[in-house]
């Protein structure tokens, strides 16, 4: 085990002929891990790319001996995309995309917030640039808040996600794009939050919670149409009301 691996991460350097790099994995789902848990064609048919607005061409739906997951290569994206699409400037391990994940994810799950626990991050670097992806796990039956949403706005679950985000602001966590597409549902109407990429750990609740859920609106509003009028807005007093009971409570 590598010097720097926790109870709950084990760390594995790899080199290969792309580059330096390494993993960490979580122990109890994974005995070993090496750079072939992320790449698509290791899971042959078993890989499924995620349709639509949530997979944006870079997450596949797969299985292996961790159970089912959900494979995902970070993307760049504005006018750093004409550059590279997947290459970031590499400013320490600390700083990797995919590891920060994995480990905001740990602490979240360790405070039983609705999010998939992560199986494994990993880098690869080749000079001042490095590459990077994250494995967790998928959240069976599911469905998007926007398909909740566009189905019957009257009977999606406002209120349960409303609760849902105002339990993760009361333990502090920040959601960096919390659009509806990142809010799943599953067949008991629980919600989850998924996709923390540059999410952070706030020390208390404060303006942030409300920007967060301006997003969420604004998404929906982008996302969803044909509701008749006041849809979304009466939806959203609901799903803001819950979320104020729950940073009360």
């Amino acid at each position: 085990m590598d010097e720097r691996s926790t109870p709950g991460e084990r760390r594995q350097p790899f080199r290969d002929a792309g580059g330096d790099g390494a993993i960490v994995f979580d122990p109890r789902r994974l005995s070993q891990a090496s750079p072939e848990l992320f790449e698509p064609a290791h899971y042959a048919a078993e890989a499924q790319p995620v349709q639509g607005q949530g997979g944006r061409g870079a997450a596949w739906f797969v299985r292996g001996v961790f159970g089912a997951g959900v494979l995902r290569r970070y993307r760049r994206g504005g006018w750093a995309a004409y550059v590279s699409d997947d290459a970031y400037w590499w400013r320490g391990e600390t700083e990797v995309r995919s590891l920060r994940e994995f480990a905001l994810l740990q602490r979240l799950r360790d405070k039983g917030l609705p999010v998939p626990a992560p199986i494994a991050a990993m880098y690869l670097r080749r000079g001042p640039l490095y590459r990077t992806a994250i494995l967790v796990e998928r959240i069976p039956d599911v469905r998007s808040f926007v398909d909740c949403v566009q189905a019957d706005a009257a009977a999606a679950p406002w209120g349960a996600v409303g609760a849902a985000i105002g339990h993760c602001h009361r333990a502090g966590a920040r959601h960096a794009d919390l659009n509806a597409h990142n809010v799943l549902v599953d067949q008991a109407r629980k919600p989850w939050l998924i996709d923390w990429d540059k999410g952070t750990m706030e020390s208390a609740p404060g303006d942030w919670c409300i920007d967060v859920l301006n997003r969420l609106e604004r998404s929906l509003r982008k996302r969803v149409a044909g509701l008749r009028e006041g849809a979304i807005e009466q939806g959203m007093q609901t799903l803001r009301k819950a979320h104020a009971l729950e940073l009360g409570a």
